[in-house]
């Protein structure tokens, strides 16, 4: 869907880019993750010609964007920005029809886009959409944000720090509505962070940057459990437990885990899926035993707290 081939970009001969190469697949999300100065914006603003860059290139289902015109080509891809960059003059109902109207969209199909994207970024439209966003808060300008860069169904989202100015419970709300949102399903995503957690809970895949460079790229478990160097180790050492939480399923841990056992009153059930950091949360709350059942509620294990931490380390013994 978007491929970037050895994409470079100099200001004043000093490289802001360079050597910049990724595929994202329709139905992907891949994170440019870096502290601040890295490169992963430029990266960013160059797949939307915001910025041209000084070598490489970038396609889009195989088309050099650069044959393409400017105003042609952005209409196909939704630009998600950390200030939302709503019109204030603008109700939101019209703030999120503008590129639908731009393409020539009727009324009738714009009111239905909007209305559904509202309700399931849990916004009520008739409440919402006659409001400015000077009436909004944080947060649910930000919702209106992504419902504006979604209206006109673009193939491509990209996401530049979308949460960086909510504050840490709002943001994680967001977050956590959108890890399951169907209306990625089908576009290629490219997400901008310096947040390591949500680069976890958001990407398929993250590209790690440093001065201007992908120093390694790969699935959350690649730069976790097989990081490329000292630099990738180090980035992540701080968040290092928790991230293997959150990044551990049960079911990686079924083969250190009983499979049957007592009941056990006050005993909670929990999915395979799941990870092991909600298993923590869960048995912390409530202590006793879990019982692990399958999508199908077939219960296929049982886990303690004692035993969930015997399974983590033999589980990264296999993987070190």
């Amino acid at each position: 869907m978007i491929r970037a081939d050895n994409l470079t970009k100099l200001y004043n001969e000093i490289p802001a880019a360079e050597g910049i190469s990724f595929h994202v697949k329709r139905g992907e999300t891949l994170v440019l993750l870096g502290t601040s100065g890295c490169g992963k914006t430029t990266t960013l603003k160059m797949i939307n010609r915001l910025i041209e860059p000084d070598g490489g290139e970038i396609r889009i289902d195989g088309v050099d964007i650069r044959n393409e015109k400017p105003e042609i080509f952005r209409k196909k891809i939704g630009y998600v920005l950390q200030n939302t960059g709503l019109f204030p003059h603008y109700t939101i109902a019209q703030n999120i029809a503008v590129v639908p109207r731009l393409m020539g969209w009727d009324s009738g199909k714009i009111k239905k886009r909007t209305h559904v994207l509202l309700e399931k970024l849990h916004l009520d439209p008739d409440k919402y959409l006659p409001l400015y966003p000077a009436q909004l808060s944080g947060g649910q300008q930000q919702r209106v944000g992504l419902a504006r860069a979604l209206a006109a169904e673009p193939p491509v989202l990209l996401m530049d720090e979308p949460f960086g100015a909510l504050d840490p419970v709002t943001r994680s709300n967001i977050k956590k509505d959108l890890s399951g949102f169907d209306e990625f399903k089908d576009k290629a995503i490219v997400l901008v962070t310096h947040d390591v957690q949500e680069a976890f809970q958001l990407g398929d895949k993250i590209c790690l940057m440093n001065k201007g460079r992908i120093v390694q790229q790969g699935s959350p478990e690649d730069l976790l459990f097989r990081p490329a160097d000292s630099f990738v180790s180090s980035f992540f050492e701080e968040q290092k437990l928790l991230l293997e939480f959150r990044q551990i399923t049960l079911i990686a841990l079924f083969p250190w885990l009983p499979e049957n056992g007592d009941s056990l009153a006050g005993t909670k059930q929990i999915e395979a899926e799941k990870s092991l950091w909600e298993a923590i949360e869960l048995l912390s709350a409530e202590g006793g035993r879990l019982n692990i059942y399958d999508a199908l509620q077939n219960k296929l294990r049982y886990a303690s707290y004692g035993s969930l931490m015997d399974a983590f380390t033999a589980y990264k013994k296999t993987i070190s």
